[in-house]
């Protein structure tokens, strides 16, 4: 008879551990466990994986061999956004997060890490004065957990369980949040109208079962949302939560949603001083009024600063302990675990630099330069754009009746050295535009996509002729 596996040191695939957990959860087998998992998404055989390496030289020999397959696209040449984005990152931030007592400091405590704790309260404060919230976070993994975490407590707050998103959201923010709050909310989506809320739509679906309503601005296209006032009044008419996510990059000249209503606003910070490594440095925030029955939602550590015995002495740590996971275990209202805290010090330093005036010239140089590039890619032959919005740093243009699509646009850009974009579907392309994109990188986008356009136009008609 074959023994079952028991590998030496995961002690959970012994038989008796497996057993155990499949009574816990009440599953006959682990087939049956894992029976929601979509079958395209599960290993069906073993990792095709190389044959081990047998020394270290050779490794970094391979890896090597692997990183100069990268290429780099310069940052005025980059028009790829959708979630990630190429915003300048002072070379100061790069120096302080990489000083030994923020890199590797993972946990700790306040009379043993005093200076990163200091570092996040920092961070915090400057959030919360971005933000006009009174209450920051310290940052999550992710926007995207923010985003959820956010409907969550909407949920407890309210004891409802529908949230009426009324926004174009990011699709991957849009999945992973459908996943994170599947068993407590019921999300509906409504949908926009030429890039933004519909209002009549949205308001006449609010009742007394409605948690929230969620609003995303800019969007996950770019546009912005011109109705939060007045989508959040009617929301709280009926005793709902107005749950706003947003990009903290544009709050310099943008109203702050809390001005607008907002009770709960969150998004990621990889716009504030994070390079967009491999994807991004993201981490999240959410934020909140000094309001215990929002306060006491929060999942997340949070650090504030206090007395001490010592006149004049002060200490930073955590706020509200007792609500976290921490304190509670198993009875915490959610899991709270290693934070991008790293990140969050990073956001801090690049706040700091910036300072009111610095935020305001970046957001105000964004806006220009997004207007400008998409009036000059919708004077391309073929080319409109997707909607009427006002957008900041995203827009999408319409290729249906241009000469390529937007797979192929994308391609010809590459060809000369451009990333023009995403491409979102064959004919609609979202093109990104941040302070690093020059009105003459912009010139130059246009006059690359123009002769592709041109070329793709040429070479159609010629297969016509010939077809003839």
């Amino acid at each position: 008879m074959t023994q079952p596996f028991v590998h030496p040191y995961v002690p959970n695939t012994a038989p008796a551990s497996r057993q155990a957990m499949l009574d816990a959860v009440g599953a006959e087998s682990v087939e049956e466990f894992y029976a929601d998992v979509p079958a395209d998404l599960r290993l069906a055989g073993p990792l095709d994986l190389p044959e081990p390496l047998v020394a270290e030289q050779d490794l970094v020999r391979h890896v090597g061999g692997l990183l100069r397959r990268n290429r780099a696209v310069e940052p005025g040449r980059l028009f790829l956004g959708a979630g990630t984005y190429q915003h300048a990152v002072p070379a100061v931030v790069d120096e302080v997060i990489n000083r030994s007592e923020f890199l590797t400091a993972y946990a700790g405590e306040p009379y043993e890490d005093h200076g990163r704790f200091q570092a996040l309260f920092q961070y915090q404060s400057l959030m919360g004065e971005l933000l006009n919230q009174d209450v920051v976070n310290v940052p999550t993994y992710d926007g995207f957990q923010a985003a959820a975490t956010s409907l969550a407590m909407a949920g407890r707050i309210t004891g409802r369980r529908t949230v009426l998103l009324v926004s174009d959201a990011h699709p991957d923010k849009l999945s992973k949040v459908r996943d994170y709050i599947a068993p407590t909310i019921d999300l509906v989506l409504v949908p926009t109208v030429d890039g933004v809320a519909d209002v009549a739509a949205a308001t006449g679906m609010l009742d007394d079962a409605t948690a929230a309503i969620w609003i995303e601005t800019p969007s996950y296209t770019g546009a912005l949302e011109t109705a939060v006032a007045e989508l959040s009044d009617a929301a709280h008419a009926v005793g709902a939560v107005v749950i706003v996510g947003t990009d903290p990059i544009g709050l310099g000249i943008l109203t702050p949603p809390a001005d607008q209503g907002a009770d709960i606003v969150h998004g990621d910070i990889q716009s504030l001083g994070l390079h967009p490594w491999f994807g991004g440095a993201h981490a999240g925030f959410i934020a909140v009024h000094d309001d215990p029955r929002f306060v006491m939602e929060l999942p997340s550590r949070l650090f504030g600063l206090a007395s001490t015995d010592v006149p004049g002495e002060y200490g930073f740590g955590d706020v509200a302990y007792d609500r976290t996971s921490f304190a509670l275990r198993e009875e915490g209202k959610e899991w709270v675990g290693t934070a991008a805290a790293l990140w969050g010090i990073a956001a801090g330093v690049y706040l700091s630099l910036m300072g009111p005036k610095g935020m305001a010239e970046v957001g105000e140089t964004v806006l220009a330069r997004t207007a400008y590039a998409s009036r000059a890619l919708a004077a391309l032959p073929g080319v409109a754009l997707a909607d009427g919005a006002t957008h900041f740093r995203e827009f999408v243009i319409d290729l249906r009746d241009a000469a390529l699509t937007a797979p192929e646009l994308v391609a010809a850009g590459r060809a000369s050295g451009f990333e023009p974009g995403h491409a979102i579907d064959e004919t609609h392309l979202l093109v990104c535009v941040t302070e690093q994109n020059t009105q003459s990188d912009i010139d130059d986008l246009a006059a690359v996509l123009s002769d592709a356009l041109g070329a793709g136009a040429a070479a159609g008609a010629q297969k016509k002729e010939q077809s003839a």
